[in-house]
């Protein structure tokens, strides 16, 4: 039975979770499809490919797991062949993907919209008119980011504590570097009460110095891929469990002393047993497409230098 996705923080509703947690459903319109279906097989998209969720196939209503075999043509992203009524065909088929927290204990999430442009280029004149409002009250339209929505674990309740969207749209930019320092706390001693919230500096450090690594190599890939990706955002999952986010800082130092392994299958359940604590993706595209000889996405450039620089400063207010 499928069960709702407890960590989702942005986005819309209706997302659900495989019965072992470890796949998500999500209702999905044809272009968000197609587009998962264009990064498996058109080397242009490529680069893109291990910063973004696994896609596993569709799911139907009737709960029939399919693999897409419709035609991709190589740098033109195309919906399958389905009933062009996207609202009704979003009704019936949802995306089967990875679920990036379920190796995590206490996964504290941020979704990060990305871009100074929020509308299709094909959207309706109202939509796009107030699409442009939207970014220019919120932090979109002169950052290229939008804080969606973050949770943080409480380290004496054990349960998530959720920032709502409502916080990120009553921001301006001066106020990001605050948001970003909330959804990366420090915490003290469990005894005390006064941050009840956070991991240790020494912990939180090496963490956000991977997460800023990770965003510089997705920009890189960005900018070298003529895509507009509109409504995307940047996923940032690390482990809030004491324990775990330090036997996962371990696990990376294991793998840069090791060669990579030989056999996939120990590989594989290192990664299930162990990996990292912390992942960065991009998510959403149900507006994304190719747009060959007119550059790459400079709005979501700008978000993500946004994300580096709010990321930097962080580390740099920590770092004795």
């Amino acid at each position: 039975m499928q069960g709702p996705l407890t960590s989702q923080v942005g986005g819309h509703q209706g997302v659900t979770t495989s019965d072992d947690d470890s796949l998500i459903i999500k209702p999905a319109l044809p272009t968000e499809i197609a587009f998962y279906q264009a990064l498996n097989s058109d080397p242009v998209l490529a680069p893109l490919r291990p910063f973004v969720p696994q896609f596993v196939g569709t799911l139907r209503l009737e709960g029939e797991l399919i693999k897409l075999d419709g035609d991709i043509e190589q740098n033109n992203i195309r919906p399958p062949p389905a009933n062009e009524k996207s609202d009704e065909l979003r009704c019936y088929i949802s995306a089967v993907l990875e679920n990036l927290t379920h190796r995590f204990i206490k996964p504290n999430v941020l979704d990060a919209k990305l871009g100074t442009v929020l509308y299709d280029e094909d959207a309706p004149l109202e939509k796009k008119q107030r699409m442009m409002e939207t970014a220019r009250k919120t932090t979109s339209f002169e950052t290229g980011v939008r804080l969606t929505g973050f949770q943080v674990y409480d380290n004496v309740t054990n349960q998530p504590i959720l920032t709502p969207k409502s916080y990120g749209k009553s921001i301006d930019k001066s106020q990001l570097p605050d948001g970003i320092a909330r959804f990366l706390p420090v915490g003290g001693s469990k005894e005390e009460e006064a941050s009840p919230c956070g991991l240790p500096v020494s912990l939180l450090l090496p963490i956000m110095q991977g997460i800023k690594e990770d965003i510089q190599e997705i920009r890189d890939v960005v900018a070298s891929l003529e895509v507009r990706i509109v409504g995307g955002s940047l996923l940032v999952i690390y482990e809030a469990d004491w324990e775990r986010a330090e036997k996962g800082l371990k696990w990376l130092e294991e793998q840069d002393d090791e060669d990579e392994m030989d056999d996939d299958d120990e590989e594989s359940e290192d990664e299930e047993r162990g990996g990292p604590p912390y992942v960065v993706k991009l998510i959403d595209f149900a507006h994304t497409r190719l747009v060959p000889g007119k550059g790459p996405d400079e709005g979501v450039l700008t978000g993500i230098d946004t994300m580096i620089r709010l990321i930097d400063g962080r580390i740099k207010e920590l770092t004795p």
